[in-house]
């Protein structure tokens, strides 16, 4: 199945950080189910997946969440909050669970996949626990942007949040000692009708300051 130019530049277009969202609309089960797939689809390097997405259905600790998020609406007026987090570590148990997975769709005989398992201890030896952390993180907003870009092809709105307390989410969402940690939130819903910045024009850089030929 493709998407026309014209349809994926709209869909683009369409998206912004939207700032005020409508509560009284709720994203439809059959559409949230497929924005919940594309976040499983996710590319990541190696596969590894090293990732847990949360979604906060619970009321009470979204209303928590607002007050460790600089008191932002869209926390609890979104129709849906998603707490995108990483894992803390990249261990042996991580790859050995990653390459199993592997293993059990492609019907591949782990002791065949033994050369990539040991190029990712390798890989993942090489770097010291911040380091893999923070390694984890960029692979979550690979995440991230997968999650904006399928919302927006479907008519629903987005606004990724930083401006929260990682520290804070993760006492909240009681994370800590659980090998994942915060790394990013966003809130998913529809625009109210009074967000004066959705019909701001969307300013970028011309094509020609941001992308090089060689």
């Amino acid at each position: 199945m493709t998407m026309l130019p014209p349809e994926l530049l709209a869909a683009l277009h369409f998206r912004y950080a939207t700032k005020a969202f409508d509560s009284t609309r709720k994203i439809p089960a059959e559409t949230w189910d497929a924005i919940e797939q594309s976040l499983v689809l996710t590319p990541s390097s190696f596969g590894l997946q090293p990732w847990k997405f949360l979604v906060i259905e619970n009321p009470e600790i979204r209303e928590t969440l607002k007050a460790a998020s600089w008191g932002q609406s869209q926390v609890t007026d979104a129709s849906h909050l998603v707490v995108l987090t990483a894992r803390t570590d990249l261990d042996k148990a991580d790859i050995d669970s990653w390459v199993a997975r592997l293993s059990e769709v492609q019907g591949t005989p782990l002791e065949a996949l033994a050369g990539l398992s040991g190029m990712i201890s390798s890989f993942s030896s090489s770097m010291s626990a911040s380091e893999k952390q923070a390694w984890n993180t960029r692979q979550v907003y690979i995440a991230l942007g997968q999650l904006m870009t399928a919302a927006a092809v479907m008519g629903i709105d987005t606004c990724p949040l930083e401006g929260i307390s990682p520290a804070d989410y993760d006492t909240i969402l009681e994370l800590n000692g659980t090998g994942y940690a915060t790394a990013v939130a966003c809130v998913l819903g529809y625009r109210a009708a009074t967000d004066k910045y959705a019909t701001a024009p969307k300013a970028r850089f011309a094509a020609e300051k941001v992308i090089g030929r060689v």
